[in-house]
């Protein structure tokens, strides 16, 4: 009897008969149609509209204690630069705290369906990258925060960046609720258009960068995302090693540029350290890249400053060398447990290196080739990539205002492919439905959110005014 036939029995079992007894064998789970279902059916638990829902309880904990708790482990030296970027503007607050707003989602309605959330999706968390084939790819491009967690939590964050970016830019009310729209709706649609594909089709689906080229609005538009493209493409260890180094006693050295980078006094026993890391790093690489970095030596190590949310992380850059024309520029990064964690559940992975490098790949659609992990003496993890390799920066407040939405739509987009790859997109396609309902619901959300980071930044820097947080950007090493 063929699987077809035992359909007419069940969907998802069939009898098979072994000496006059009888056993079920599972085939395959749920039809399309029944995941679209089980999707729908979990508006009852949490309606569509209850997503919008923000206000914050009497008994709210205070942001400022918890940004304090989630610096632990940080190094203190660079706090006030961390704050200081903060205190720039509410988006910048934003950015930094992401621990502030898990704890505020971890009471918002949720599914119940999980994902490899990013953790920290943000617009301005998205850009281009080589591929290991040398193609430019747009996708998400942090995964410091990634676990396990409710789906609904990426798009509330992305939605609410959105708002706050856009007021930075100076859009208006109506034109930032038009933004956030466009960007869930895309979430949606794509979402949908996932469910229907085999599960290898999306899993091989990726975004090429120049998309943001064949979809500009206008010349001037088409012009400033070829610049983008342009530059990204010089962003190489042969374009960037005449520019980050400097030839001292015959050897080539990264040029210092404190505070953001520099070499620390202790220089002969941070070498020794990173070392061995590098040792321990090189063994979470498969063996073939293991052939690749074997032909590159460490000559040269800087403490490295990154990023609104990472500073005073463990950062640091090593220039490696195969031969005096051949560089290669790794950066290695300290991975701190998730901010999810508290409300999501442990990571299970049993170092924060590979629970970063692990979610990486499960997101993007390509990651870098030296992608691994590692942990020191001390007890700190980390995760080693590539610097900046063909890296597509974008600053959301250059971007021509023509293409603001097509650039959201591709974020939502990207979210949604991401999302498909490690959840049931079915479920979660069955549950958004074809309407606006959710789109016009975390609209909502992102604007009552919006708001209240607003008055956390105003209250941050009032903390900062009195003395009770530190900030300066110029903090000497």
């Amino acid at each position: 009897m063929t699987a077809v036939d035992n359909s007419k029995k069940t969907k998802s079992e069939s009898s098979k008969t072994t000496g006059g007894s009888q056993r079920k064998v599972v085939l395959f789970g749920p039809s399309l149609k029944e995941r679209f279902a089980i999707g729908k059916a979990l508006r009852r638990r949490a309606t569509r509209s209850a997503q919008g829902n923000w206000a914050a309880p009497s008994n709210r904990f205070d942001p400022m204690q918890l940004l304090k708790r989630s610096d632990h482990g940080r190094l203190p030296e660079l706090l006030p630069i961390r704050y200081a970027r903060m205190r720039q503007s509410a988006f910048g607050f934003f950015r930094g705290a992401a621990a502030v707003m898990a704890a505020d989602l971890a009471m918002t309605p949720r599914t119940g369906l999980h994902v490899q959330a990013c953790g920290d999706c943000h617009v301005g968390n998205f850009g281009g990258f080589g591929s290991p084939e040398r193609r430019l790819v747009f996708d998400i491009n942090d995964f410091d925060e990634t676990l396990h967690a409710p789906w609904e939590w990426d798009v509330k964050r992305l939605a609410t960046s959105i708002v706050l970016a856009g007021r930075q830019k100076g859009d208006g009310e109506r034109a930032c609720q038009k933004a956030v729209v466009a960007a869930v709706a895309s979430y949606r649609e794509h979402m949908n258009q996932y469910a229907k594909m085999r599960a290898l089709e999306v899993w091989y689906s990726a975004l090429d960068a120049k998309i943001l080229i064949s979809e500009a609005k206008s010349k001037k538009a088409k012009k400033y995302w070829q610049r983008i493209e342009e530059r990204a493409k010089l962003q190489t260890a042969e374009h960037v090693f005449p520019r980050m180094t400097k030839v001292v006693n015959g050897w080539p050295r990264i040029i210092d540029n404190p505070p953001l980078i520099y070499h620390p006094r202790q220089r002969i026993k941070q070498g020794k350290r990173v070392r061995e890391m590098f040792r321990r790093y090189r063994l979470t690489l498969p063996e073939e890249r293991r052939v690749i970095i074997d032909r590159y030596h460490i000559v040269d190590i800087a403490r490295k400053v990154v990023g609104v949310g990472s500073v005073g992380t463990r950062c640091a850059v090593v220039l490696l060398m195969a031969d005096k024309m051949d560089p290669l520029f790794l950066q290695f990064k300290e991975a701190l447990p998730s901010v999810l964690e508290g409300y999501a559940g442990k990571s299970r992975y049993r170092y924060h290196g590979e629970r970063v490098v692990t979610g990486q790949r499960m997101l993007q659609a390509a990651s870098d080739i030296f992608l691994g992990w590692t942990r020191d003496d001390q007890g700190h993890d980390y995760y080693f990539r590539q610097l900046r390799d063909m890296k597509m920066t974008i600053n959301v407040e250059d971007m021509p205002k023509e293409d603001w939405i097509e650039y959201l739509e591709l974020c939502g987009w990207t979210l949604a492919r991401a999302h498909a790859r490690t959840g049931d997109a079915a479920q979660i396609a069955g549950y958004l439905g074809n309407s606006e309902a959710f789109d016009e619901a975390i609209m909502e959300f992102a604007f009552a959110y919006a708001d209240q980071t607003q008055r956390d930044h105003e209250a941050f820097v009032k903390a900062i005014r009195s003395g009770r947080i530190k900030a300066n950007a110029k903090v000497a090493r």
